[in-house]
C-alpha cells in the first residue's frame, strides 16, 4: 500500500512539471499581431490605430525618450494616435507613437 500511495505521488508531481513546462510560441510575420514596443522592436505595421490612454505628457516624454527633441504640435488624432513634429539628427520629422508604444518618423 505504501509503494502504490508513493508511485501515485511520483506520477501526480511529474505530470504537473510536465504540464508547468510550455512551448515558445512561434514567430509570425504577421504584421496585424499586436505588440508591446520595446526601444529596440516596433510593430512592423506602426503606427497602429487603437484606444490610446496616453495622456498629452506621456507620449511627449517617450517620444523625447527615442532621442527626438523640439516636440511640437502634439495632438491625438481620431485613431488613437498622437502625433507631432519633432527634430532629430538636425531634421525635422513627422513623429507618431500608437498606443503600443512604437514611435514612428516620416
Amino acid at each position: 500500500m505504501k509503494k502504490l500511495l508513493l508511485a501515485a505521488v511520483f506520477l501526480g508531481g511529474s505530470t504537473i512539471v510536465a504540464l508547468a513546462q510550455t512551448a515558445t510560441p512561434p514567430a509570425t510575420t504577421d504584421g496585424d499581431t499586436p505588440a508591446v514596443a520595446t526601444p529596440d522592436t516596433t510593430n512592423p505595421t506602426a503606427p497602429v490605430a487603437g484606444s490610446n490612454s496616453f495622456t498629452e505628457e506621456q507620449p511627449k516624454d517617450r517620444i523625447a525618450e527615442a532621442g527626438y527633441t523640439e516636440i511640437t504640435a502634439l495632438k491625438l488624432d481620431e485613431t488613437g494616435v498622437w502625433r507631432a513634429t519633432a527634430m532629430k539628427d538636425g531634421k525635422s520629422v513627422a513623429v507618431a507613437l500608437d498606443y503600443q508604444g512604437n514611435i514612428v518618423a516620416n
